[in-house]
């Protein structure tokens, strides 16, 4: 158990770093008859030093560049088709390892979009959209996102840590499951528009709000005797979330709900691979120490110990988030 809980209290020291370190290299590509416009932004942990180029091959012709800040690049170029032109990336000192999401819009109304390998500093834009290239490409992303966004892996240890065995882990998660697949259709589609930094401070209270009842562990309140209900209420939010994190992407104009639903089996992909993992090693630590029980929520030192810390580092989220709400 000392075992799990260290693991979550590396996690929540690494959380504020971690959340700007995991940031992509973003770039936009726009067509609009012969004309393409280029933006690439690289995230704020990359040096200004080493910001990279980026710059689309033959048969575009370049028309102008120029650079917005440290970090970001603006360029015009002259092309007909975009349809296998490459897409070159160039670090001037270092290749700082960092995922690089590509969305291409074309003129005839497709979006295509693709994650790069940190590896992969050239890339072709592809023919037309097809199902499985959407499909592999939106999992991706959705198993991404939810592997790098601290503040959604942190609701769901607070989740964990308060449904305690496995059987109630997993109606908890199918909870949290069905509510933010609900609003991330929602919010995707249009259907109903949301405050992205009002959304991201509610994000952040959910998790002060799990930290507050493990502090307090009162296994009374509805938190612990229905956690899979405060799952569902606050999945909500965080499928605003989830939503906003998608249009950075966008949808494409004629595989929307392939990429919709693909998206959304990637994040619950990684967040059952999460919750798998926890109990993987709950239960080789039960098989190593007979008689210890599988079950994700430690002592109550431990527990009041990882409250603490997670709602520091949610406390500070919310203020941030919320002082960002009224700056708008």
């Amino acid at each position: 158990m000392r075992a799990i809980a260290a693991v979550f209290a590396a996690v929540l020291l690494a959380a504020p770093a971690f959340a700007h370190e995991s940031r992509p290299l973003f770039v936009e590509i726009a067509k609009d008859g012969g004309a393409v416009s280029l933006r690439a932004v690289a995230p704020p942990s990359v040096d200004a030093a080493n910001a990279p180029s980026v710059r689309l091959g033959v048969p575009c012709t370049p028309v102008s560049e120029r650079r917005r800040g440290a970090r970001t690049i603006e360029a015009d170029y002259r092309c007909e088709s975009l349809a296998g032109v490459w897409l070159e990336i160039a670090w001037p000192a270092y290749n700082p390892s960092l995922t690089t999401i590509v969305r291409a819009r074309l003129g005839d109304g497709e979006t295509r979009t693709a994650i790069l390998a940190p590896d992969e500093t050239t890339w072709a834009l592809p023919e037309p959209n097809s199902f499985g290239g959407v499909a592999r490409s939106y999992f991706a992303i959705g198993v991404e996102h939810i592997a790098f966004g601290v503040d959604h892996l942190l609701f769901l240890a607070g989740l964990l840590v308060i449904a305690g065995a496995f059987r109630r882990a997993i109606v908890t998660a199918t909870g949290f499951t069905l509510a933010h697949s609900l609003t991330l259709a929602l919010v995707a589609l249009d259907v109903i528009r949301v405050s992205v930094p009002a959304v991201e401070a509610v994000i952040a209270l959910s998790i002060v709000f799990l930290a507050a009842e493990i502090a307090r562990g009162n296994r009374r309140t509805i938190s612990y005797r229905r956690p899979a209900v405060v799952a569902s209420v606050f999945g909500l939010a965080h499928g605003a979330g989830f939503a906003a994190a998608l249009s950075e992407v966008g949808l494409p104009a004629t595989e929307k709900a392939t990429a919709l639903l693909f998206f959304n089996l990637g994040v619950e992909a990684g967040q059952l691979a999460i919750i798998l993992a926890v109990f993987g090693a709950l239960f080789a630590l039960q098989r190593a120490q007979p008689g210890a029980r599988a079950e994700a929520a430690p002592s109550r030192r431990l527990s009041c110990a990882f409250s603490y810390a997670l709602g520091a580092v949610a406390a500070f989220w919310f203020i941030e988030r919320a002082a960002a709400v009224f700056s708008v």
